[in-house]
């Protein structure tokens, strides 16, 4: 899969098999549309392309600090890269791009920089100027500009019962189990080690503390996880803690993870936290002492727990 970023650099002579939209999560519902476009593609000797668009649209129209994605846009692609696709071009979304009619948008995006043979859609599908854009213009402008357009029925998608929005609930509720359901894969944050208080390793669970540079990236509910991680072409696993540490007096968020059986310096290393299991809320405790305890009960929890699933 080649990586493109803004249309305007997308060159093909080979007409392209296109689809449309944010694709955040790249779950289940997704993973069908784009499945059916990649094999309609092949079967025509055609180039499959998803085109995709960041910011995304609420983040630049209504200046929505409060947006959190399900994926970071790097993390979307990871994802796209392993469905097959011979194209993911991911244009830059503005103001001025809004102001694109549904005409402008078919006409000079999809016919005249992406080659388009056809266009395939989720249903109830919107695009261009205030949304005017629908599936009954699109069949309109297809016999005019000679490409087909395929819309996926609303039942097909409702089968897997899935959107991005109960994805995002699920994790805010720290409804794990359902959300790595919907998506297909465990819920990931990608984030860099960085220095913290080391209060872990002086009560022997040392942790590394994971800055996460995404601002819209969500983070789930706030507890105890058991994660999973690579290092150096490593599987290890672990337990991570989302909150702001109340039984030292935390005062700001933290993600902390304490790999098992691990004693390496990570400092500065990028690392991705693939989070298979909610433990439990976090707690604040009278004293350290009560937190060890726990502490000991999560490991032997978490332990138990891969123990049973892998």
């Amino acid at each position: 899969m080649k990586t493109i970023y803004n249309t305007s650099n997308f060159i093909s002579d080979t007409k392209t098999y296109v689809t449309i939209g944010t694709f955040d999560g790249v779950h289940f519902g997704h993973q069908k549309i784009i499945e059916k476009l990649v094999f309609e593609a092949k079967k025509a000797q055609k180039k499959s392309v998803v085109l995709t668009f960041f910011p995304h649209p609420r983040m630049v129209l209504q200046k929505d600090a409060s947006v959190k994605l399900i994926n970071t846009i790097d993390e979307r692609a990871n994802l796209l890269e392993k469905t097959g696709l011979d194209y993911l071009i991911i244009h830059p979304f503005s103001v001025e791009f809004s102001k694109m009619t549904a005409l402008e948008f078919v006409r000079d995006i999809l016919v005249n920089q992406l080659n388009i043979a056809k266009l395939i859609i989720g249903y109830d599908h919107h695009f261009g100027k205030n949304r005017e854009g629908n599936i009954t213009q699109l069949s309109e402008y297809s016999d005019v500009y000679n490409f087909d357009v395929e819309e996926i029925p609303a039942q097909d998608i409702d089968e897997v019962s899935v959107s991005s929005t109960k994805i995002r609930r699920a994790l805010e509720s720290g409804n794990l189990q359902t959300a790595n359901h919907y998506l297909g894969y465990p819920f990931m944050l990608n984030g860099t080690v960085v220095n913290g208080k080391k209060l872990g390793g002086k009560i022997g669970y040392p942790t590394a503390n994971i800055a996460i540079e995404e601002p819209y990236k969500l983070i789930p509910k706030t507890g105890v996880y058991v994660v999973k991680s690579t290092i150096n072409e490593n599987v290890v696993f672990g337990m991570m803690n989302i909150g702001n540490r109340p039984t030292v007096d935390g005062n700001y968020q933290t993600i902390e993870v304490h790999f098992f059986d691990f004693n390496e310096d990570l400092y500065g290393k990028k690392l991705r936290i693939d989070l298979l299991y909610f433990l439990r809320d976090e707690q604040k405790f009278d004293s350290i002492s009560l937190l060890v305890n726990q502490l000991k009960n999560d490991e032997k929890n978490a332990k138990n727990y891969l123990k049973n699933k892998l």
